[in-house]
């Protein structure tokens, strides 16, 4: 029995259908991942809340309806390949596995990683690969991706994770300072790949991206 089936659809018909994401198949993955066992242990009553939680080393489990929004903007239909910048909790990264074909993930923390592995193998994510690294510099030899999604802030948009994006693909992005940024939806034209469609899709708060094409610390 799952007591937070309806804490779980509370929050995807309050926080996130009633804020205007309307994609069937994200409202569906949102309603089946139990975010619960994503937070820490003394936050679970707390896992349904419309706010961002903390997982420790200073990172966040974002907001249920950003999850939400940035999922719909990548526009998956379920062949894609995904690259996520900053698997975190892991819990964007599940969202993504019932969207996706295959996700890869990339985490600059090892801990982080190491526990957000074990809570997709719990939940037979094995679509899911997860390396430790620099996500700012992507994933080179696994590209191009049909969609690629970064889940924390970065001065400007990383032009390695521009150049990895396959035509028609999108990517979603938060830009701007350490405490406020504004989230991009950047699309490769198929008319001529070698022009990117930015769109605005307002204002966001993230943890710093740190790498290369990031923030140095």
């Amino acid at each position: 029995m799952d007591r937070f089936k309806k804490p779980r659809m509370r929050m995807v018909e309050t926080q996130i259908k009633a804020r205007g994401v309307n994609d069937a198949r994200v409202l569906r993955a949102m309603n089946a991942v139990p975010r619960h066992l994503f937070v820490d242990e003394g936050l679970i009553e707390q896992a349904y809340s419309d706010s961002p939680l903390p997982i420790g080393e200073h990172q966040t489990i974002s907001q249920p309806y950003i999850v939400a929004l940035m999922s719909e903007s990548l526009e998956l239909k379920g062949r894609e390949r995904v690259l996520e910048i900053g698997t975190g909790s892991g819990y964007q990264t599940a969202i993504l596995a019932c969207l996706a074909d295959r996700v890869f993930s990339i985490e600059r923390i090892a801990s982080l990683a190491t526990n957000a592995r074990r809570i997709l193998d719990k939940l037979n994510f094995y679509n899911v690969a997860i390396r430790v690294g620099d996500g700012s510099y992507g994933w080179r030899e696994e590209a191009p991706f049909d969609a690629i999604i970064t889940t924390a802030a970065a001065p400007e948009i990383p032009h390695y994770l521009v150049e990895q994006l396959a035509v028609g693909g999108r990517m979603v992005v938060p830009v701007g300072g350490r405490d406020v940024q504004t989230l991009y939806k950047l699309t490769r034209s198929v008319e001529n790949p070698e022009e990117i469609i930015t769109e605005d899709l307002g204002g966001c708060r993230f943890v710093s991206l740190i790498g290369e094409s990031g923030w140095k610390k």
